[in-house]
């Protein structure tokens, strides 16, 4: 996610320069972790610049806001509204979008009541997560040591900032022990999601993907699949998953805004399926990137069009 450091952020309904904007090192936010945030892409399409689910992606923000008890003071329409402005000052083509929310400058203490909600929405251009060739050829995942948190520890239904400490120790453990991400298994011991992806598992031509009980964030492009998987008449099984479910799938793909549709190579050093992406994924890869690429009609109303829509 590197930088160019240059346009505007918006910053509590007005656009600053990038480095203005700034806040207060005793943010409790800083000290506490008290934040929620969105993942959002923006794809170029033959129409201009379209964001994938955008009133989705702002209302679980809201959502996830609303289980720390952290009221953030816009609308769903202002947000969205505000993301697209926010596209349109940078004359952004494609981007990635990170609106956040958090707990400011007030004073310190576990108790966050007392501190302003802060609300930031920033856009740059980005290219493939996990690197260009992933699409294509696939990663290397291993099973890591860090499990997610149990439902009555931490709320993984909430995009929480605080959560992703726990993806952090998954993420660094794998590129330590030579993989491209990490697979966390749930309280239970079954598998769960990436330190920032969901993930499929193709067997018999069945797609299977973990539960919502699986400790897991109900992921808006993990739906997207589901709902174009059930258009290729794949059967799609929402269940627990054992680890070793995982060796001898036919085919394993990861899912999420930053990942989009990435097919996995090998799980813990063994090669899953050929050892390149299985044609499911691949039927699966070129559906979604034909909608969200403008280049199939958007039947599902997913794409809002930067310069039309609103």
């Amino acid at each position: 996610m590197a930088f160019d450091e240059s346009g505007k952020i918006w910053f509590n309904g007005n656009f600053v320069d990038w480095k203005d904007a700034n806040l207060h090192v005793l943010s409790h936010v800083v000290h506490y972790g008290t934040s929620v945030f969105e993942g959002i892409r923006c794809y170029e399409t033959k129409k201009g610049p379209a964001v994938f689910r955008l009133r989705e992606h702002v209302q679980r923000l809201i959502n996830s806001g609303k289980i720390y008890r952290m009221i953030i003071p816009y609308s769903v329409d202002d947000l969205s509204q505000a993301i697209v402005k926010t596209i349109q000052i940078n004359k952004l083509k494609a981007c990635y979008i990170r609106p956040i929310a958090f707990r400011g400058y007030g004073e310190l203490g576990v108790y966050p009541m007392n501190c302003p909600v802060e609300t930031v929405i920033a856009a740059w251009a980005w290219g493939k997560y996990l690197g260009e060739k992933a699409i294509e050829e696939g990663v290397d995942v291993g099973i890591s040591s860090w499990r997610r948190m149990a439902p009555d520890t931490m709320p993984n239904m909430a995009k929480a900032g605080s959560n992703y400490m726990n993806s952090q120790l998954a993420k660094m453990e794998s590129i330590i022990n030579g993989y491209d991400e990490g697979i966390m298994l749930d309280y239970q011991g079954m598998v769960s999601e990436g330190s920032g992806e969901n993930i499929f598992v193709v067997k018999d031509d069945i797609l299977f993907t973990p539960p919502i009980s699986s400790s897991l964030l109900s992921g808006l492009t993990r739906d997207a699949i589901i709902i174009l998987a059930n258009e290729l008449e794949l059967e799609v099984r929402e269940e627990q998953i054992p680890r070793e479910m995982l060796y001898i799938a036919d085919e394993v793909f990861l899912t999420g805004t930053a990942a989009e549709v990435t097919p996995v190579r090998s799980v813990d050093k063994i090669i899953v399926g050929e050892g390149y992406r299985g044609e499911i994924t691949r039927k699966i890869q070129e559906t979604f990137f034909t909608i969200v690429n403008g280049e199939n009609e958007d039947e599902y109303g997913w794409l809002t069009h930067v310069n039309s829509d609103l």
